[in-house]
């Protein structure tokens, strides 16, 4: 007897859908209005016997009343159990839609409070059988065929004005078309901190292991300040706030601080201080938007848009000497800046990948070439100097198109629709 054949091959493989109950009475809409059965299965991705199935019990199906995401009609499961999760469901849109944090506990009082209140309303005939008792295991359900699911709230944009935010982008707009701005001459700066030595709390393992020993967390911080055009082609000397004013690393490589790619300054806390801020605008960023205008061939005048951290002197355009005095300072309202800072719309946060990415590209270059492991290099070999030159090529990387975008909520008139990337000589002209 020859080898049996084998009468799938070469057949792709339907996948498994749970198809819910609102598809089906979509689908059945379609075939009651001439659709044929074939091309529901085409549009569908489904069996013609699995349309066919649906279409048997399609009177049943069009009087099931079920809450979203059910695939199935259970005996077990009362008529109240469907009106309290639709009720339920609308309370959770009405706090996201006010900005009201829920929480599961929160989600299964009001659960069960539904319940309660349909129980009376209704007399419970239905559910005469039934206890609801708003279990982790129905909360899971509940979120799985609602899509319910959990994120994480940030302080700032939790406290966002958007009133105030927008009547500032009409104010703004105003101030470019008065004074005639480009966006060359627009600039906007923010802090960050940085955990420079952190390692990644995760980690992937073979499928024979169970566990991974843990390290000590490594939570060296400083601070970065950032600055760059909304033409993205010019992009300032970073200012760094480090709690070590001459590190061993510097003594060792008889290290000279103004040659650094950064603006070195300490205290023991790492922060940017009012001092330090001046300093960096006196001695870094008003001489290089000076010698970028005049190399670009533009009217000398400048606008620097920063928020009201209490870092930035309020009074700096007084301070200014006469050689910079073509520098204004716009500050940003209270509690508007995650919507409308530009260095907060990714602009930061793509800074902080580049410096992960670069410095694990780092990492693995040296565990290659030499016998240390990422542990040893990371814990003795990984100093300050490697993370000052990872911040210069991280920030170098941060492209035009990157840069550019970041405007569009507060300037969108400088942002055009289709946003291509710069060449390289207009990302270095000033960088």
């Amino acid at each position: 007897m020859g080898p049996k054949k084998d009468s799938d091959k070469g057949k792709a493989k339907r996948k498994t859908v749970r198809t819910t109950i609102e598809l089906k009475k979509e689908i059945i809409a379609k075939y009651e209005s001439g659709v044929r059965v074939s091309d529901l299965a085409s549009q569908y991705e489904m069996a013609k016997s699995t349309i066919s199935t649906i279409l048997k019990h399609k009177e049943v199906l069009k009087k099931a009343d079920v809450a979203m995401g059910v695939t199935a009609i259970s005996k077990q499961r009362p008529q109240i159990m469907e009106e309290m999760e639709k009720l339920l469901l609308i309370f959770t849109k009405e706090k996201m839609l006010s900005g009201d944090s829920i929480s599961e506990a929160l989600i299964c009082e009001k659960a069960l409070q539904i319940y309660e209140d349909l129980l009376k309303t209704t007399g419970g005939e239905s559910a005469s059988s039934f206890t609801f008792k708003a279990s982790k295991g129905w909360f899971e359900k509940f979120r799985h065929r609602t899509g319910i699911h959990r994120v994480t709230r940030h302080g700032e944009a939790a406290s966002s004005d958007k009133a105030a935010a927008e009547k500032y982008v009409t104010e703004f707009s105003e101030t470019i078309k008065a004074e005639e701005y480009v966006p060359e001459q627009v600039f906007n700066c923010d802090e960050t901190g940085l955990f420079w030595k952190k390692l990644p709390a995760n980690t992937y393992i073979t499928k024979e292991e169970t566990k991974m020993p843990g390290h000590k967390p490594m939570k060296d911080r400083l601070t970065l300040l950032l600055c760059a055009n909304a033409s993205g082609d010019c992009k300032i000397k970073p200012l760094l706030v480090y709690h070590s004013d001459n590190p061993r690393v510097f003594k060792r490589n008889n290290i000279i601080k103004t040659k650094l790619p950064v603006m070195w300054r300490a205290n023991t806390k790492s922060w940017v201080t009012r001092q330090f801020f001046a300093e960096w605008i006196h001695e870094v960023f008003a001489p290089q938007v000076k010698a970028y205008l005049i190399e670009k061939k533009l009217q000398l005048k400048c606008l620097l848009v920063m928020d009201n951290a209490p870092a930035h002197p309020p009074g700096l355009e007084d301070d200014l000497t006469d050689e910079y005095s073509f520098i204004k300072v716009k500050f940003l309202p209270p509690n508007t800046t995650p919507l409308l800072q530009p260095m907060d719309q990714q602009v930061i946060a793509n800074f902080k990948k580049l410096y992960t990415k670069a410095l694990f590209r780092k990492c693995f270059d040296v565990t290659c070439d030499t016998q240390l492991t990422l542990r040893e290099f990371w814990k003795d070999h990984f100093n300050i100097l490697n993370c000052v030159n990872i911040i210069d090529q991280a920030w170098g990387n941060v492209t035009y198109r990157t840069l550019k975008s970041a405007w569009r909520k507060l300037w969108p008139e400088c942002v055009p629709e289709r946003d291509f990337e710069g060449t390289a000589s207009s990302e270095d002209s000033c960088s």
